[in-house]
């Protein structure tokens, strides 16, 4: 199978299943998105056959996938920004509130949109 056949059975059958509902649960806990982003990694190395020193930066570049941070990030813009101009007003009510102050524990969804970007994403977006 060519290497842009995989990318799109890739693209089309298995990262949905991964990132299915992700403006919900992008907020977990790192441990489990960092599980995500192994299995991605997984994919992009079995699928270059590439050896155990080439950086999955490189990688993710050559593929042109974004990590998974990246694209649950996104998704959660893209969803939010839809619900914000929905024409029924409870659903438009969903999506804009207050965020709660710095100190507070409480994380919601929206969040992680204004976190910093994690060390994989920052250097895919480099090159």
């Amino acid at each position: 199978m060519s290497l842009r056949n995989k990318r799109t059975l890739y693209l089309m059958c298995i990262r949905p299943v991964m990132t299915y509902a992700c403006p919900v649960f992008v907020h977990a806990a790192p441990n489990i998105i960092k599980n995500l982003q192994k299995i991605q990694n997984k994919f992009c190395r079995q699928t270059t056959d590439a050896h155990w020193c080439v950086k999955n930066s490189v990688l993710h570049g050559d593929l042109e996938l974004p990590t998974i941070n990246k694209f649950m990030k996104d998704a959660s813009k893209r969803f939010f920004d839809v619900t914000q101009s929905h024409p029924n007003p409870l659903i438009a009510s969903v999506a804009t509130y207050e965020p709660p102050p710095a100190h507070h524990f409480l994380r919601k969804p929206r969040n992680i949109l204004s976190d910093p970007p994690d060390a994989l994403t920052s250097e895919v977006e480099k090159l």
